[in-house]
């Protein structure tokens, strides 16, 4: 808290004070002009003048007049010490003017004295209230001499005839003076010690707030997700890396239960669980706020408050999709270096055998003349060694390196292409129909060979997804994604069977086929290619909802940055 904050809010309280300084003077006038009406009405019952009780509502009047007068000097917000000042002076005038009218022997109007004594003192202090106290004492001792010598206005409705002697009248000086300047002591100490209280307050006050600003100011800059929850599982706070990893907003989810926001957490939060962790971070999936599967890396404490007493458990999580997704890519990176190894040299051990025997099974078949059976079985070898011949081609695709010459390809053209020749394909299902929507510009900077191996794979697991018939979309875009690179996009969406979602973790694993004449690397060989060209793609797929396939390859030099796959 700076100067000008702490000026600012001690000046308001001093006038929050006189507010009720002028509110309580109302009141006790308000009575004292009651009690005056009550006896102006029974003045039969106690022998009052009707001059005494005019002075009675005179003085009230006053009172009254100058209570407005201080009201709106408040309004205007003059400065409080002239607004004090005046109060001040106001109430001793009035109190002296009740002694010098009526005397202090039938009622001790110096009593109220004291009350100026009092709040001059809260306001001003030790030396507000000694000046106060002296000023009263000066007064009272001034009329009690005039009231020993008969001196002061006879309009009193009692009269003494015993005159009071020295020594009384100097005793009642004395113990009234020092009782002036005690009560002025006694009021400025409780009014200093309540200020040193305050000042001490304040200042825990702003360390407090310091540390809880610091705190805040550290759990909201960790990158670590922070969540602390009740007793009763309410979650209390939600740091803002917790936002950006789940995808929920504060007030989303700060005051709900956390089975209704986060169910997966609430195994973790047994005992058990908890001193699993505390040596070992627990990881999971939970699904955020647009259900994507998030991976988290999970320590669940205890959260105790005064004197070690548990008053809930404080969640810190941190996201490890990236690092997972690392993990899965250095896994099949290193799956694929085995398989590279192993098709260089299976194929060369296969390739020279089956070109042997394709060759002599072309000769036998030139120089004979097949009916039946024999006929028959000549095509089963020769379709066997058409199919053998294509698994070794597409075994070697997933060892053969990226072209490093490159050319411009013109996408549009060899999805036109594509389209043609698959209605060729004994796959194809005349119940089939094809849209496509290709954008101008859909350039890609790569093999062209390679790139018609990705479309037709896609293309043609689309058409044998729906053997029933269907709908197969093929489109173009040029696009800028996140990284700042320039992207053909191709997407290639089907209205087939679709893909299991746990099946779709594996569709890029070599050989993991749902078909039953299929072998299994079609797509390994398009996320091959795929990677190779630093490029994306992403497969959206559900049972029964079809599949839309996207693919992102960079239409410059491609970037160093390794391919992504995002599904």
């Amino acid at each position: 808290m700076n100067i000008a904050q702490t000026d600012g809010s001690v000046k308001e309280k001093i006038m929050r004070r006189i507010f009720i300084l002028i509110i309580s003077r109302l009141v006790i006038i308000t009575v004292f002009l009651g009690i005056t009406v009550f006896v102006d009405v029974k003045r039969e019952l106690f022998s009052l003048s009707y001059i005494i009780i005019n002075y009675f509502y005179i003085i009230a009047g006053v009172i009254y007049l100058f209570s407005a007068i201080y009201i709106i000097l408040y309004k205007f917000k003059l400065k409080y010490q002239y607004i004090l000042y005046l109060q001040i002076t106001v109430d001793i005038l009035s109190i002296t003017f009740l002694i010098f009218m009526f005397g202090n022997t039938q009622i001790d109007y110096s009593l109220l004295y004291t009350l100026v004594i009092i709040y001059s003192a809260i306001f001003f202090g030790r030396r507000g209230g000694l000046l106060v106290a002296s000023i009263a004492s000066i007064f009272y001792g001034f009329f009690l001499n005039l009231e020993f010598y008969n001196l002061m206005p006879s309009i009193s409705a009692v009269h003494y005839n015993e005159k009071s002697n020295f020594a009384d009248a100097f005793t009642n000086l004395i113990v009234r003076i020092t009782s002036f300047y005690i009560l002025a002591f006694l009021a400025s100490f409780i009014v200093e010690q309540e200020k040193k209280t305050a000042t001490l307050l304040e200042e825990k006050a702003s360390e407090f707030n310091q540390l809880d600003r610091l705190f805040r100011s550290i759990v909201e800059s960790v990158y670590t997700g922070v969540m602390t929850i009740d007793l009763n599982n309410i979650i209390k706070t939600f740091n803002s890396a917790a936002e950006e990893i789940t995808g929920f907003s504060r007030g989303a989810v700060q005051g709900r239960k956390l089975e209704n926001v986060f169910p997966e957490f609430l195994p973790f939060l047994t005992d058990e669980m908890m001193n699993e962790q505390m040596s070992n971070r627990i990881e999971m999936v939970v699904k955020g706020s647009d259900k994507d599967r998030i991976n988290l890396g999970l320590s669940v404490s205890p959260l105790k408050g005064k004197y070690e007493k548990r008053i809930g458990n404080i969640l810190i999580f941190q996201d490890i999709t990236k690092i997972k997704e690392m993990e899965k890519d250095l896994e099949k990176s290193r799956n694929m270096a085995l398989i590279g190894e192993m098709a260089a040299g299976w194929a060369h051990e296969v390739r020279n055998p089956l070109a042997a025997i394709t060759g002599s099974i072309e000769l036998l078949k030139q120089g004979m003349e097949l009916e039946g059976t024999n006929r028959r079985l000549m095509e089963i070898v020769l379709r066997s060694k058409d199919q053998l011949e294509t698994f070794v081609r597409d075994f070697l695709l997933l060892a053969r390196p990226v072209p490093a010459k490159r050319e411009s390809v013109d996408v549009n053209k060899i999805i036109e292409e594509i389209m043609e020749n698959i209605k060729l394909n004994k796959g194809w299902n005349q119940q089939l129909e094809i849209r496509t929507n290709l954008s101008d510009g859909a350039q890609v900077l790569a093999n062209k060979e390679q790139v018609r191996q990705i479309i037709y794979n896609l293309v043609l697991n689309a058409v044998q997804s729906m053997g029933g018939g269907g709908l197969l979309s093929v489109a173009t875009n040029r696009i800028k994604r996140d990284d700042g690179v320039e992207y053909t996009e191709m997407m290639i969406a089907d209205t087939g069977c679709g893909i299991a979602e746990d099946d779709l973790e594996k569709i890029f694993e070599p050989f993991f086929t749902k078909k039953e004449k299929g072998t299994g690397l079609g797509l390994s060989i398009v996320n091959h290619i795929i990677e190779g060209y630093n490029g994306k793609i992403r497969i959206d797929s559900g049972v029964g909802q079809g599949t839309k396939c996207r693919v992102w390859l960079p239409v410059g030099e491609p970037v160093e940055e390794k391919a992504k796959i995002s599904r």
